[in-house]
């Protein structure tokens, strides 16, 4: 299969090219390895697996998508990269929604377009959900991580109304060594300066990378998938369990916190985010027979 992608060098992006050319079939009954895969580039391609886009400009080459049977969109700046002032705010909600609009549009006004649009989405569309279970029946939430992700995902219309196979992935927070929240996490944990965030009592939604990688294979795979499916382990964990565990796995101590007015110094906004909560269940995925390798904090912490 050819498969496109954009974000290709970030923390999913690559491990899903490697995954994808590298072989053998998904657990959960995903396409299998050695597919030709593009990534899309934001500057003049410099190899053959390349294609140019410029989002902000809203141009796609399409011609180097043709014959593309799937197109996976991970493209957009990093929500906990930067502080969030209200340039980056914009550069956070630019990143998606015009990088959505302009592949989408370009998609539906392809000849033979692709069959199937995985777009990446977050469940930060939620909000704050306190110890509420929630999944993909659940309305958008308020704030500005909610009215990012609904309208990163209304961005994606072009594509739904030309009978593009679109899906939403709602990416939780995602178990990896090396970025994300936990390539944060695991330095100072080893140091055995970690501990809890707040009072701990704040729901995580995990994943861990693996699963995510299997997972959106199996949203690329699975016809009867569309709209929000939500990418997070089947249960939510609280920070003081995160906290456990981490020391556990690590065999440091974690006696440290950090209260929640430092968090406010420290982050600016985006603090109210870390310390809100969120026990999102990825009920689609569930019923759709997908199976998980680490389904618990600490396997997913052990893996990773």
């Amino acid at each position: 299969m050819r498969i496109a992608i954009t974000g290709s060098t970030g923390l999913i992006g690559t491990e899903l090219v490697r995954s994808l050319r590298a072989g053998g079939t998904s657990r959960a009954g995903g396409p299998g390895g050695g597919h030709d895969v593009v990534r899309l580039v934001r500057r003049a391609p410099a190899a053959a697996d390349e294609v140019r886009w410029d989002p902000k400009a809203q141009r796609v080459d399409t011609a180097g998508l043709a014959g593309c049977e799937a197109v996976v969109h991970l493209a957009g700046a990093g929500v906990g990269d930067h502080r969030w002032t209200a340039a980056y705010k914009q550069e956070i909600r630019d990143s998606r929604v015009l990088g959505t609009r302009a592949l989408a549009s370009a998609l539906a006004s392809m000849d033979a377009p692709p069959r199937v649009f995985v777009s990446g989405s977050a469940i930060g569309y939620y909000g704050d959900t306190g110890d509420r279970r929630t999944d993909e029946t659940s309305p958008a939430g308020t704030g500005f991580l909610p009215e990012v992700c609904v309208a990163w995902e209304n961005a994606a219309k072009p594509a739904e109304e030309a009978g593009i196979r679109t899906v939403f992935a709602r990416t939780g927070l995602v178990v990896a060594r090396s970025g994300g929240a936990w390539g944060r996490l695991f330095p100072v944990f080893r140091l055995g300066l970690g501990g809890r965030l707040g009072d701990g009592s704040q729901y995580w939604s995990f994943i861990s990378l693996q699963d995510h990688i299997r997972a959106l294979r199996h949203l690329v795979d699975s016809e009867d998938l569309t709209g929000p499916v939500n990418l997070t382990a089947p249960e939510p964990v609280t920070n003081r369990e995160v906290t456990a565990v981490m020391g556990r796995v690590l065999h440091r101590p974690t006696l440290c916190t950090v209260p929640a007015p430092v968090l406010r110094v420290a982050l600016g906004e985006f603090a109210g985010d870390v310390l809100g909560s969120q026990r999102v269940i990825p009920r689609r995925l569930l019923d759709s027979g997908f199976a998980y390798d680490h389904p618990r904090i600490a396997e997913a912490v052990r893996a990773a």
